[in-house]
């Protein structure tokens, strides 16, 4: 009797959708995937549902409405083993914004018939309202990464992705490092490794998609941002894009929020 494959599940929350569509974008490598695998639950890539217990759960998107809340509750009933993919699942993702502000003010800006809308006052981390098994940043993630992750599962390991800065993958490539030679703002050295050092390639300042690296020393890094003659309104603003509710980057915004409104 042939053994059973694991199943694995693809689950969305409030995204665009991007680090989905990077599983299938990984074309060969998802083909050997899915000889390996049960792809039981993936509404972007089939109609199809094996309904029941999954053995491994991708979950993409953060949690925004009361409704969310309930469900990533059920995914993680039905999950052995839950992944989160990307930086609105790991830290609340560019929608975390609201978080900072008014969200009852946006809606009215932004809808025509704002009572129709049902969301919460912040946009949060999967990790805030269940356990999860391993985060995978990034926005969107990097597919080279996302068929480890899978394949360290299938395999019984630890995935290997290294946690070590941007910094590190400029000197791999031999870039020129944007802030010494050209004084351009840079996230690199707070940043996750994960895009190959994508912007400083091309001598643009990162953007820190791939969010905050362990043990991240944003307040220095600040400091040379400031020596460069960025004001605290920048630095706050630097901070606040696809990871702005990750701690790390949150409270180095803040502190400079606070600078500001003080004068």
């Amino acid at each position: 009797m042939e053994a059973r494959k694991p199943r694995l599940a693809v689950w969305k929350f409030a995204s665009c959708d991007g680090c989905q569509l990077s599983l299938l974008d990984c074309e060969d490598e998802l083909l050997a995937i899915a000889g390996a695998i049960d792809i039981a639950y993936f509404p972007e890539a089939t109609r199809g549902e094996v309904k029941g217990v999954y053995d491994l759960s991708l979950v993409e998107g953060s949690v925004t409405t009361a409704h969310d809340v309930e469900r990533i509750h059920e995914v993680r009933r039905r999950s052995k083993t839950l992944i989160t993919i990307g930086a609105c699942a790991t830290s609340g993702g560019i929608q975390a914004l609201r978080n900072f502000a008014d969200v009852r003010e946006y809606i009215s800006i932004v809808y025509a018939h704002p009572e129709y809308i049902h969301t919460l006052e912040t946009s949060t981390a999967i990790s805030e309202h269940v356990p999860v098994d391993f985060e995978l940043r990034g926005c969107p993630i990097n597919k080279g990464q996302l068929v480890d992750v899978v394949s360290a599962f299938l395999a019984g390991r630890r995935p290997n992705t290294q946690a070590h800065s941007v910094c590190i993958q400029c000197k791999l490539k031999g870039n020129v490092c944007v802030m010494v030679a050209k004084a351009t703002p840079c996230l690199g050295p707070v940043t996750h490794e994960g895009c190959g050092a994508l912007c400083p390639s091309y001598d643009r300042g990162c953007y820190g998609c791939f969010g905050p690296k362990e043990t991240p020393n944003a307040p220095s890094l600040s400091g040379w941002f400031a020596r460069m003659g960025m004001d605290s309104k920048g630095l706050g603003r630097i901070y606040r894009t696809f990871n702005a509710n990750a701690e790390p980057f949150r409270k180095e915004s803040e502190r400079h929020d606070a600078q500001d409104r003080k004068g």
